[in-house]
């Protein structure tokens, strides 16, 4: 079987819970305990709430930044989503995300709570790093994958996103689907192809995928299966 294009690593909620137990470790080991921690939204908020349980910190806020137009498909630019002001003066903050890869998105958080919100010190807790990529090294991470064996960390709090990404890349560059109806099998087949992993080991989140792909417009319902429609139709939200 020919190397996937896209190699996609399926995240548990258990591995999860482990690794940002593991994370809070090594903040704890450093001797530094933050008074409030931020996550990055969208991917932060789940390390974040954890990291903060196992840190005993209860002040929890949050920041949207967006820099992914689809999964795997960067804007090259990151913008604050819904900015607003609170005061952090005195407080040490905690910025958590999920992953640092080019590191625009922690960046355009740092600053602007560094500028607007002002705590005594910030510092910055991901999950994974890729130092290869990434412009700037968080404070804590727990592990670097710049010579990882998965292309992209399917986490669970975003399947259906990352799976009608996944599925309407297909639709818009493999050749062999444009301009005829491909059946549900037949995607399938493609979707283990390029990604290397079946869709059954997503159980209902595979349905949901392809919802999203019809209700966006991307793809349309005919007999036999699925055409494309619209390439252009943005299938998560932004």
């Amino acid at each position: 079987m020919a190397r996937p294009r896209l190699r996609v690593r399926v995240i548990s909620w258990d591995e999860i819970a482990n690794w940002t137990l593991n994370l809070a470790d090594i903040i704890k080991i450093s001797g530094w305990k933050p008074d409030v921690i931020i996550a990055s939204a969208r991917g932060g908020y789940v390390p974040a709430r954890l990291v903060g349980d196992a840190l005993g910190v209860g002040e929890l806020l949050s920041l949207q930044i967006t820099h992914w137009a689809e999964s795997t498909v960067a804007t090259g630019k990151a913008v604050i989503r819904n900015p607003y002001n609170v005061s952090l003066e005195g407080k040490r903050a905690l910025l958590v995300d999920d992953i640092i890869d080019t590191g625009l998105t922690v960046l355009t958080a740092r600053e602007f709570i560094l500028r607007e919100w002002r705590p005594r010190e910030l510092r910055v807790a991901v999950i994974s790093w890729v130092s290869s990529l990434a412009k700037i090294k968080p404070d804590y991470y727990l592990e670097d994958l710049r010579e990882r064996e998965w292309d992209w960390y399917l986490y669970p709090w975003k399947r259906v996103d990352d799976l009608a990404s996944f599925i309407a890349r297909i639709f818009r560059e493999d050749e062999r689907v444009k301009g005829r109806a491909v059946t549900l099998r037949e995607l399938e087949e493609l979707f283990m192809e390029w990604y290397g992993i079946h869709p059954s080991a997503f159980g209902r989140y595979w349905e949901l995928a392809i919802e999203r792909v019809v209700s966006s417009e991307l793809a349309r319902r005919v007999p036999g299966g699925l055409v494309l429609a619209n390439p252009k139709a943005p299938v998560t939200p932004l």
